[in-house]
């Protein structure tokens, strides 16, 4: 990295939130055809162009883009950007994803229309800084994170959305069912159960759950449990039996096999890991 270039980004080691979460986010001055891809994000990806020229590729077409234009990565969509040789970019960027990520980013208006934006303006700049500059390791810095990213996809519903009255489709079961899991995921509850809830079918469910936020109600509903218990064990105040039976798991030996495979340490060792967790860096 010549002395002209630098980087400065904060990406978040863990997510409570299933909501919406902050992977990643930054600020970089890049050097001469400094590239990215092709490749593909697990997360939603937004750049938006401070100085400089680059070109961003999607979708077999290139853009060609300069200061104060955005360009949006979307999950498992291939993609390629790099800087020009002459007069090489400098951007600054938020990832982010979560169960309501699909549907605010509707709202957005910028899934439906091209993946580059123009004309973003000193405003649209300021939020996404306003993410990185509140940047930090513990709950309180995620969930300033998450409060300014809520400004920033607002300012962007402002600029590009379409009236609210265009996003019904079943959303609100799925708002239902969020909610009944929410009040009851400690007790003993299925998808059938929760489907009901609704008002709805199993399969409907299903459906609407894919439709709005990309993963399967059951899937959700082990999610949900799981960072609950996360949450839990962090306190240090309960055994990991106590743990499990409050968060709906009656068999001790099966929440410690699931825990383990979405946190990738038993229930045993999480809380004293989790606590000396630190953030690290990242690179976009």
């Amino acid at each position: 990295m010549t002395n002209d270039e630098f980087r400065r980004s904060f990406k978040v080691p863990f997510h409570n939130s299933l909501g919406l979460a902050v992977y990643s986010c930054g600020v970089q001055k890049c050097g001469a055809c400094h590239s990215w891809g092709p490749a593909v994000r697990d997360h939603y990806l937004i750049h938006i162009v401070v100085s400089g020229h680059g070109v961003f590729r999607c979708g077999g077409k290139e853009y060609s883009l300069a200061a104060e234009d955005g360009f949006l990565v979307v999950p498992s969509q291939v993609v390629f950007y790099t800087a020009d040789r002459d007069d090489p970019w400098e951007y600054c960027w938020v990832g982010f994803n979560g169960t309501d990520a699909k549907r605010l980013m509707k709202q957005t208006g910028l899934l439906d229309r091209e993946p580059v934006f123009h004309s973003a303006g000193p405003g649209l700049r300021k939020k996404m800084m306003d993410i990185c500059n509140s940047s930090g390791p513990g709950p309180s810095d995620e969930t300033r994170m998450e409060g300014r990213l809520l400004l920033f996809l607002a300012a962007l519903m402002d600029r590009f959305g379409r009236p609210a009255a265009s996003f019904g489709n079943g959303y609100e079961y799925v708002q239902k069912a969020i909610r009944f899991i929410d009040y009851n995921y400690s007790g003993d509850i299925d998808v059938s159960r929760v489907a009901a809830s609704a008002g709805i079918s199993r399969s409907h469910l299903y459906r609407l759950f894919m439709q709005h936020i990309s993963i399967p109600p059951n899937e959700y509903l082990m999610r949900y449990r799981i960072n609950k218990a996360a949450s839990l064990l962090e306190t240090g105040r309960l055994t990991v039996g106590e743990v499990a039976y409050s968060t709906g798991f009656s068999d001790q030996l099966y929440f410690s096999r699931v825990f383990k495979k979405y946190m990738g340490v038993p229930p045993s060792r999480y809380g004293s890991s989790s606590r000396a967790a630190n953030g690290g860096k990242g690179h976009q």
